[in-house]
């Protein structure tokens, strides 16, 4: 846990050799390992405390706000009963962000990326068949209702990726790289932090743009050749 009650520091950030050397495969399995394997016996010890914490009462117009939002939610999923089985349209999913939302992207591939994910959430809220019931544990519908939110997260990445018309990082846009094959940042359009803001159920998202203006330090483009 760092200096800020409740804040974890995990992956590449607790390790100092790990992000001095910001090897793909040394910070994913760094990862992994803090996930799986430390964070569950380390942030235990926090939470067990956090019984004694006063809780806010149930009764507000938020929580009953909420509680209903997410029952709804389970009732849509539930009275759907269609053909297509959790698992399949989460493969589905799956080959569409492996083939066009990727480290190495294109203007055409986001494209099509953007248009196979919004058929593909009408499929979703169309035709998923969910087995059992709402009201006992039920597998299924917890795969459903987290694979409703992979639909959203995946149509936002594939519409952030698309209107950032450069390569920076993790995101490789293959028209924008040098002549050797690094990649080219767009300092001069690009040098912001994107929110995208929720604008409703069929509506695209909103970008907002924080500006990250740097008065002590000098940019520079990385170069893994150097």
């Amino acid at each position: 846990m760092t200096s800020i009650p409740g804040l974890f520091a995990i992956g590449e950030a607790n390790f100092s050799d790990h992000g001095a050397n910001r090897l793909g495969a040394s910070a994913l399995m760094q990862g992994l390992a803090d996930g799986y394997f430390v964070l569950p016996y380390t942030i235990q010890n926090y939470l067990a405390d956090q019984i004694q914490v006063p809780r806010m009462s149930t009764d507000l117009p938020e929580f009953v706000e909420a509680e209903k939002g997410v029952q709804d939610k389970i009732n849509k999923l539930m009275s759907i009963q269609g053909t297509e089985s959790v698992d399949s349209i989460h493969k589905r999913l799956g080959h569409i962000m492996w083939e066009y939302v990727g480290m190495g992207r294109t203007k055409e591939g986001l494209e099509t990326a953007m248009k196979k994910l919004k058929e593909l959430k009408k499929e979703f809220w169309s035709n998923v068949y969910i087995p059992g019931e709402a009201n006992t544990l039920n597998t299924e519908l917890e795969k459903a209702l987290r694979l409703s939110d992979f639909l959203e997260i995946g149509y936002l990445m594939a519409i952030d990726g698309y209107n950032r018309n450069e390569s920076c990082g993790g995101h490789f846009r293959e028209e924008y790289q040098t002549e050797e094959g690094e990649a080219l940042r767009q300092d001069d359009q690009y040098s912001y932090v994107a929110c995208w803001k929720y604008t409703g159920e069929n509506s695209d998202p909103e970008l907002l743009k924080e500006p990250l203006d740097y008065e002590e330090t000098e940019r520079k483009t990385r170069n893994y050749k150097n």
